[in-house]
C-alpha cells in the first residue's frame, strides 16, 4: 500500500530544510529514505517537482504549485496527530508485524494470544515470511529480524540471540549410537537442506580449528518447519536454529548433540522499527511486551 502521507511530508520537510540531510533528522529517517519517499512521490505524480544540484534543492513551477497545497495537508495531519495524542495513550488500531516463519511459529504464537487479550482495542495482522520486508513499502509497523542488520535508519531493540543445535529424536539414538565427533555425522542419516546446498556443510570447531563437515541422507527438505517434524519421528539428525527445537530439546522430544564442537557465534535477534518523533502507543505496548515475556528469551536451553 502506497503511503501518501509520509511521501508528502517528506517532500515538505526537504523543501522547508532544503535538503535531504537536513531533513531527514525530523522525519527520523536517514537521507536516502527520506529521496527514495521523494523520489516515489515524483514517479508516482509523473513530474518533477525538485531541481537537484550538489549545493541546493529548487522547486519546479510543479513542485511550488504542490508545496502551497502539501504544506497545508501535512499541518492539518500533524495537528490532528498531536490533538489525538494529547487525548488518548491506550493502544488501538491495526499493527502490522513481520518476522521468519520460525519466529512466527515457535515464539510469537504461544504468547500473542495474551497480547491481544491485553489490549481489546488493538487489532494485529502478523506477517511470517523469511524475504526482508520493505517497512516503509508495506506500512510494517516492527520486524522481528535475526542476523545482522544492514539498515540502519531504524531503530533496534536487541531481543536475543540465536544459533543452531545439532538434534536427534532419543528414538533415532535408540537405533543408532549418537555421534561422539563431527566425523561421525558422514555415517549417520541427516535431514538436509534441498535448496542450499550450504547449510549442508555443518561447522564445528576440531582440534582447535573450524572446520566443515558435508552431511548428506535420504531426505532433502526445503523448510526447517519441516525438518523438524521429520527429525521428531525419528528420520535423522538435523541442525536447526535454537528458536525453533527449543522447546522440543526441553522436553525430550530431541537431543542436542556434539555440544561441545559448536563453533557458530550466536546472531542478534532484534525487534526493529521506524524512527518516529512521536511513536505510536500501539508500537510501544508490542516492544514493551515482547521485551517482557523474552527476558530471558525462552528458547535459551
Amino acid at each position: 500500500m502506497i503511503d501518501h502521507a509520509s511521501e508528502m511530508a517528506a517532500f515538505v520537510r526537504v523543501v522547508e530544510s532544503n535538503g535531504f540531510s537536513a531533513a531527514a533528522p525530523a522525519l527520523g529517517l536517514s537521507p536516502s529514505a527520506v529521496s527514495k519517499l521523494v523520489t516515489r512521490l515524483e514517479t508516482r505524480l509523473g513530474v518533477r517537482l525538485l531541481q537537484r544540484t550538489t549545493r541546493a534543492l529548487h522547486l519546479t513551477e510543479e513542485g511550488e504549485a504542490f508545496y502551497a497545497t502539501a504544506r497545508r495537508i501535512v499541518g492539518e495531519i500533524e495537528a490532528l496527530e498531536d490533538q489525538i495524542s494529547r487525548h488518548s495513550s491506550t493502544p488501538y488500531g491495526l499493527l502490522k508485524v513481520t518476522t521468519s516463519l520460525a519466529f512466527s511459529t515457535h515464539q510469537l504464537a504461544p504468547v500473542i494470544g495474551e497480547f491481544l487479550q491485553r489490549y481489546p482495542q488493538l487489532q494485529l495482522e502478523l506477517m511470517p515470511t523469511d524475504r526482508v520486508v520493505d517497512m516503509i513499502e508495506e506500512g510494517v509497523d516492527v520486524a522481528i529480524r535475526i542476523g545482522r542488520l544492514a539498515d540502519t535508519s531504524f531503530i533496534a531493540r536487541k531481543i536475543g540471540e540465536d544459533v543452531r543445535l545439532v538434534c536427534a529424536s532419543p528414538s533415532y539414538l535408540k537405533h543408532r549410537r549418537a555421534p561422539q565427533r563431527p566425523e561421525d555425522l558422514t555415517r549417520h542419516a541427516c535431514i538436509v537442506s534441498r535448496e542450499h546446498s550450504y547449510l549442508n556443510r555443518w561447522l564445528f570447531r576440531i582440534d582447535g580449528e573450524v572446520r566443515e563437515i558435508e552431511v548428506g541422507g535420504r531426505l532433502a527438505v526445503t523448510e526447517g518447519e519441516a525438518q523438524m517434524r521429520l527429525a521428531l519421528q525419528g528420520l535423522g539428525i538435523v541442525r536447526l536454529t535454537r528458536l525453533t527445537v527449543a522447546a522440543a530439546v526441553k522436553s525430550g522430544e530431541l537431543v542436542s548433540l556434539l555440544e561441545e564442537f559448536r563453533a557458530e557465534q550466536p546472531v542478534p535477534i532484534h525487534a526493529v522499527y521506524p524512527h518516529r518523533r512521536h511513536l505510536a502507543p500501539k508500537v510501544t505496548a508490542f516492544i514493551d511486551f515482547i521485551l517482557e515475556k523474552f527476558s530471558p528469551p525462552p528458547w535459551e536451553i
